[in-house]
């Protein structure tokens, strides 16, 4: 290991704010002198120093007083970022934040990279004052630094990341409204508040000039998340990117970042405003800092209104890493994907086989209606159909010699010859039926391919939209079209194609495709509750079907390459992580918005029934997106889903449950109804679920695609 201390020799003459010329110390060879700063929000000392490999480069600059603030550039020169200082302070009894800044540093390298370890302390303001006109009428109670420590930049050697360890400490006893680690102002002096898009995972997608924070998919109050509780972000990063670069800042959940004797643990709390509407600057903000909005009643708080409370040796530390990558919002988390990998899966609640067993009882007791069939009752309209569960004929064969299998056999006999039972429709009346349903799908095509959405015609399904157009504004306007809007009947006409053989519903579905090539981000998939234009992993599941049914009918490589895009827009809905307390590993968000703009957030909580389908359908059309994809490892994604599904099944004795919508159901919960039922919603901030209750045939399909794809 080379190491090098950078020991300030010689003489340099500045410039200082108020324009006197002064003496500072040079660099023996550590660093450059008359570097020209694009920043000019900050006062500079004309030192700086490099870090670069060829697809990253960080240039950090000296203030006046010490070393402390830097610019993210691509190896073109383009600049994407300022990492604003290495750390800040807030006490609740000084009017005036202090910055870290550091004297000198140390230059290390190994074959992991080279870094700068900068030692920091925060900034007196006592002392800055002392000898000027302001000290004769402000006097501020500290006379040391609040916090003194470490702050490591470490530059990969082949990749285009930056690794930040800030290893702080308290000197005192304060009260802190913040503590700042990275802070980055992304576009500033640069292409400020512009961006292709940004993306905090699980909690905003803004594209092009939607604001994040916006009221586009949310009112207020719901629509204010950029100080979000940590368990709302399903992904451990933001992201944005413009003209074809992307830049990303991760931290590790986990981590510690403060905790003293037996209070609590406080934990690196993201903040994220593009543009930046926090410190209402002409940049995109992306930051980390304490304390944490633990309490949903403190999420917002860029200055805590109950601030932290140090004690003198108090450690504070923040891990994080930014990196750049080329393309969109969704490159940057792919990259952080692969660099990563895909979290290991919860251990089933039980195992598969025990699993498919639990729901194989539940349909043949609490789910079994007898004279009705198959089904579960939460209103008193429910009217319960002899439709057979999609797993239970593969259940009963492969386990036709148990008493429960035979039982099972006996209902599903029954429920095949009842009116509305199995089908004994002729091919060719198939063929009418199909024929029929394509051409009325291309009898309200558009010239351009697209389809539009029609909120009072057929795509009129709950009275949500009516509900929401009356009380506030649409989620949608009539004869729009988005991508989930588009996509699914381009999938019926190919379905219908290769089962007929009749061009016409190819070629109409090859229009279809191109029209969608040009979309970027999944929408319009909970058309019935939710905006129609928020982010949505249903859309996303959808287009990722689509396409590659598209590129098996038409050969079209360009089609494959948008599948596995959107299939991959699934991630960001997916949690990648979980805290000690709330279990939710790879539970998923099904929207970025709220449901009929008040009734439902979707940022809070989880819905499992949409991933399930994506990769239920998935399986059930040979479709192996681990094949396909194999950058992303989805046999462990469709693992982690339905282990996670397992862990949804609810049993009355858990008493995880409480009805939304449908207040009667308790009573029924309580005697076990829906045992082995799985809930609509799961909150991610209490781990409580609730909502409507769904048949478990979605997990049991997914159990038996798990177990194919391992064979």
């Amino acid at each position: 290991m080379e190491r090098k201390v950078i020991i300030l020799t010689g003489l340099l003459w500045i410039f200082s704010v108020s324009g006197m010329v002064s003496a500072q110390t040079r660099g023996e060879d550590g660093f450059q002198i008359g570097v020209k700063p694009n920043y000019k929000r900050t006062n500079y000392a004309n030192q700086s120093i490099l870090l670069k490999n060829d697809q990253i480069q960080l240039q950090l600059f000296r203030r006046i007083g010490g070393w402390g603030w830097g610019e993210i550039s691509t190896p073109s020169g383009k600049l994407m970022a300022i990492l604003d200082h290495l750390g800040e302070i807030m006490l609740r009894d000084q009017d005036i934040p202090m910055r870290f800044e550091a004297e000198n540093f140390e230059r290390r390298s190994d074959d992991k990279g080279e870094r700068l370890i900068f030692g920091v302390k925060s900034v007196v303001a006592r002392k800055n004052l002392k000898g000027t006109s302001f000290e004769e009428w402000m006097s501020y109670p500290f006379t040391e630094p609040a916090i003194t420590g470490e702050v490591t930049l470490t530059l990969a050697k082949d990749k285009p990341v930056i690794y930040l360890n800030y290893h702080l400490k308290a000197t005192g006893n304060y009260y802190a409204r913040y503590i700042r680690g990275p802070w980055l102002k992304v576009g500033e002096a640069s292409f400020g508040t512009k961006k292709d898009d940004s993306m905090l995972p699980g909690v905003d997608w803004p594209v092009g000039e939607e604001w994040s924070s916006g009221i586009d998919y949310f009112k207020d109050p719901w629509a204010l998340r950029s100080v979000p509780h940590p368990y709302k972000v399903s992904a451990p990063l933001m992201a944005l990117s413009y003209d074809g670069d992307g830049i990303g800042l991760a931290w590790n959940p986990d981590q510690v970042a403060t905790r003293w004797f037996s209070y609590r643990s406080q934990r690196p709390q993201p903040v994220f405003a593009t543009p930046n509407f926090i410190d209402r600057m002409n940049n995109n903000l992306m930051g980390l800092m304490i304390p944490d909005a633990s309490v949903e009643g403190h999420e917002n708080e860029v200055y805590a209104s109950l601030p932290l409370e140090l004690k003198i040796g108090q450690t504070i530390n923040f891990d994080a890493e930014i990196w750049l990558s080329k393309g969109r919002s969704l490159d940057v988390m792919i990259d952080w994907v692969k660099r990563h990998g895909l979290p290991a899966p919860s251990v089933p609640r039980w195992s598969y086989t025990e699993t498919l067993n639990k729901i194989a009882n539940a349909y043949n007791t609490n789910l079994w209606h007898e004279g009705e069939g198959f089904g579960i009752k939460q209103r008193p309209e429910n009217k319960i159909h002899p439709g057979v569960p999609s797993f239970l004929e593969r259940y009963i064969k492969e386990n036709k010699e148990t008493p429960l299998a035979k039982e099972l056999q006996k209902k599903v006999e029954w429920c095949r010859v009842q009116p509305g039972g199995r089908s004994n429709k002729s091919k060719d009346s198939e063929v009418n039926s199909l024929t029929k349903k394509g051409d009325e799908l291309i009898s309200i095509q558009r010239a351009d391919g697209s389809f539009f959405f029609d909120p009072d015609g057929r795509h009129y399904g709950k009275d949500d939209f009516r509900v929401a157009t009356s009380f506030i504004e649409p989620m949608g306007l009539a004869f729009d079209d988005a991508l989930d809007i588009v996509v699914v009947p381009a999938l019926a006409l190919l379905d219908i194609a290769k089962e007929t053989g009749i061009a016409k519903y190819k070629v109409a579905a090859g229009k279809v495709l191109e029209y969608c090539m040009k979309m970027e981000r999944p929408e319009g998939g909970d058309f019935w509750e939710t905006p129609l234009h928020a982010p949505n992993l249903l859309a996303a599941g959808h287009a990722a079907l689509a396409f590659y049914e598209a590129y098996r009918a038409f050969g079209d490589i360009r089609y494959q390459g948008k599948a596995v895009y959107w299939i991959r827009t699934i991630l960001p809905f997916t949690h990648l992580w979980e805290p000690a307390d709330v279990k939710m590993i790879y539970n998923t968000k099904p929207v970025l918005s709220s449901s009929d703009w008040y009734f439902a957030n979707w940022v809070r909580d989880h819905v499992q029934w949409e991933v399930l389908s994506v990769f239920s359908f998935s399986a059930s059309r040979g479709i192996r997106w681990d094949k396909i994809d194999p950058e992303i490892d989805w046999n462990r994604f469709h693992q982690g889903i339905t282990n996670a599904a397992i862990r949804w099944l609810n049993i009355h004795t858990d008493d995880n449950w409480r009805p939304h919508n449908i207040p009667t159901t308790y009573e029924s919960y309580l005697h076990g109804d829906f045992d082995f039922c799985y809930p609509d919603t799961h909150n991610s901030t209490t781990g409580n679920y609730g909502g409507m209750f769904i048949l478990p045939d979605p997990i049991a399909v997914n159990i038996y695609a798990v177990l194919d794809a391992k064979k």
